[in-house]
């Protein structure tokens, strides 16, 4: 049975990537990318202040649904549970983030890229997972692959995912929704330019629900 975060990913399709070293920073990403139709974040944990960003996200955000990306060890899957995120996202598939995630009741994205990998993680009873690195391991054609020999799985794509490849990788059944940081431009966000970031997400909505209908 999919979670609530499954169902709204099966309509928006689009989890964007959330990294600041400010929580005044990230809440202004957060607001900015849930104004443009974008209610499900993953703030990364790739600076020192990425945990007191979720916290603030979870605090004063409630437009969106916080999640926590890189989450490498059961230490950091402790933390960002405490920190208010509501799933859990790993580059990998480590048995400590399951057992963290599995105890506090939240769905976790742990992060596949082979066959074995992703029998290992059906094995562990996860039912939908992260395709990481997606562009380099194989994209499309291996996500097709992956997905006729796992056939309850879902996927979630990310590495390499684009405004320009993201109705390819929506258009394969199996994918649940893309993750990306190409709604969250460095360069916008440094200059303080969130109506970027909203008019991306607007854009990213747009291209997905063209997609899905198809």
């Amino acid at each position: 049975m999919a979670t609530p975060i499954e169902t709204l990913l099966e309509t928006i399709s689009i989890v964007p990537l959330i990294q600041a070293d400010n929580p005044a920073i990230a809440v202004e990403i957060a607001r900015a990318l849930a104004k443009g139709g974008l209610k499900v974040v993953e703030v990364v944990l790739r600076t020192d202040a990425a945990l007191e960003c979720l916290r603030t996200i979870a605090s004063e955000v409630h437009e969106v649904i916080p999640g926590a990306g890189t989450v490498l060890s059961a230490t950091q899957a402790e933390a960002v549970v405490e920190a208010g995120a509501k799933f859990i996202v790993s580059p990998g598939l480590d048995e400590g983030v399951f057992a963290v995630a599995r105890a506090a009741g939240l769905p976790l994205y742990a992060g596949i890229s082979t066959a074995t990998e992703a029998q290992r993680a059906y094995n562990l009873g996860l039912t939908a997972v992260k395709f990481f690195p997606a562009s380099l391991s194989g994209g499309i054609p291996m996500l097709r692959a992956l997905s006729s020999v796992f056939r309850d799985m879902r996927f979630m794509p990310t590495g390499g995912v684009s405004a320009a490849n993201l109705p390819e990788f929506l258009n394969v059944p199996s994918v649940i929704a893309c993750g990306g940081s190409w709604i969250t431009p460095a360069n916008a966000i440094a200059t303080g330019d969130f109506e970027t970031v909203t008019r991306l997400a607007r854009e990213a909505v747009n291209i997905a629900h063209t997609a899905r209908s198809k």
